[in-house]
């Protein structure tokens, strides 16, 4: 593991074990790293026929059940706004070469109507089988990503270490108020740094939920919010 990752992954496993003290009242789980697809708009999603886009999204969502009822996707589910970002699967594979494969075989991907973005991720192993027959109840999900006033090398600033630890604080109060129910750390390091996941009663309390975040007010994380259907049951 390349030594930057490597801190990446150890900032989070203090997050995650913050979050997990505060669900659970118990020590912290183990992470368990999965693989998520977080699937956009395709290069052939304007140019497809309705009657053929009926079709492949047909045989998109027996793909989908049938990716839930083997567990191989713990959770897959549409976004619900206007952005080129359709929604996300999260799998339980063995490496991302395995996930590519699932994903690259289903209908809307090979159609061209959907593309995926791969990226390891770490979470606890929280995730339940999705009841059936199939319900979807709508959570929030947060992307963190880089923010304009994060600098190469500031984590080793002191007053950056304190800010980590308000930060921190503040998803363990978040969790104890039982809104903000899922988290973990994208394992590569690019500009999208990890998910949050809200249970709340609008887009709105989520945005004020997120403008708590001690990383968030100084502009070194900023979060992209999505209403975000996802199956009832997976979540706890």
């Amino acid at each position: 593991m390349k030594p930057r990752i490597l801190t990446i992954v150890t900032c989070f496993l203090l997050f995650l074990a913050s979050l997990s003290f505060a669900q659970q009242k118990e020590p912290p789980l183990k992470l368990v790293q999965f693989q998520m697809a977080i699937m956009k708009k395709g290069p052939k999603w304007a140019t497809i026929k309705e009657d053929d886009r009926d079709s492949i999204q047909k045989q998109h969502l027996a793909n989908v059940l049938s990716l839930l009822n083997s567990g191989k996707a713990i959770i897959a589910g549409p976004f619900r706004d206007d952005s080129d970002l359709i929604g996300i699967f999260i799998l339980r594979a063995a490496s991302i070469e395995e996930a590519e494969t699932w994903i690259d075989s289903d209908p809307a991907v090979k159609a061209g109507l959907m593309a995926p973005e791969m990226h390891p991720w770490w979470s606890q192993d929280i995730f339940k089988r999705a009841n059936m027959p199939l319900k979807m109840n709508l959570v929030y999900l947060g992307f963190l990503k880089k923010g304009s006033n994060r600098k190469e090398g500031d984590d080793k600033d002191p007053a950056i270490q304190e800010l980590q630890k308000a930060h921190l604080a503040n998803i363990n109060r978040l969790a104890e108020m039982k809104k903000l129910i899922a988290a973990g750390p994208f394992g590569d390091d690019g500009a999208l740094r990890g998910i949050f996941v809200f249970r709340v009663a609008s887009l709105q309390e989520a945005q004020d939920l997120c403008a708590t975040d001690p990383m968030v007010k100084i502009g070194r994380l900023v979060v992209e919010l999505h209403p975000w259907n996802v199956p009832e049951g997976v979540l706890p």
